[in-house]
């Protein structure tokens, strides 16, 4: 039997999880203390898994120009804290515990916890597992 800790509206924080890799929800062991990451942020790391670290660069003139004129969709989001997350995801996708201090710090900055930092990097290794 498993347990999904549930927020105040019920909603099960790990359904979208699911998505990642079916261990995701063992590889979280919920604790009292322990914050896990909403849905909407779970939809934000499962986006990030097919950016490229060239997302994380700040565009020039040129390429931003050229973005547009192609009309691509722009990488970042709108909302700085989902835009922090989503950076750590590339990286940690990428590098996995392996990502520059810097990027740690500005993903604790943005409100993050530790807990929900070990979440990410555990869900997202589940969802590696899973995926060989």
């Amino acid at each position: 039997m498993a347990f999904l800790p549930f927020d105040e509206h019920g909603n099960a924080l790990l359904s979208s999880a699911r998505d990642l890799g079916r261990s995701v929800a063992t590889a979280i062991a919920p604790t009292p203390s322990h914050t896990v990451l909403s849905a909407l942020e779970w939809a934000v790391v499962r986006v990030a898994r097919r950016d490229r670290l060239s997302t994380l660069a700040r565009p020039g003139r040129l390429s931003e120009w050229m973005r547009r004129l192609a009309r691509l969709p722009n990488p970042r989001l709108a909302d700085p804290r989902l835009e922090a997350l989503r950076r750590m995801a590339v990286l940690t996708w990428r590098y996995s515990f392996t990502v520059p201090g810097r990027e740690v710090t500005a993903f604790f900055d943005a409100g993050f916890t530790p807990d929900q930092y070990e979440a990410l990097a555990a869900g997202i290794g589940a969802a590696r597992l899973a995926r060989a």
